[in-house]
């Protein structure tokens, strides 16, 4: 199982938390996603997950991300 980090930026509050939450499990592939919002953190674990459509999924949830850590 791989695991991707993001620095997401934009995610102020638990609503924030849940909508990126939903968004990115609805990826194929992903099996785990931890939102960190203290850390604007998103870390998604998963097989074969594409970074591509996990980047896609926070922008269209109407965040940003602003870099993989």
């Amino acid at each position: 199982m791989d695991e991707q980090r993001y620095r997401v930026t934009g995610m102020t509050c638990g609503n924030c938390v849940k909508h990126i939450t939903g968004a990115v499990t609805r990826v194929r592939g992903v099996d785990g996603v931890v939102v960190d919002l203290a850390g604007e953190a998103v870390t998604v674990s998963g097989v074969s997950v594409d970074d591509d459509l996990i980047r896609e999924a926070i922008s269209e949830a109407g965040y940003t991300v602003a870099a993989a850590r």
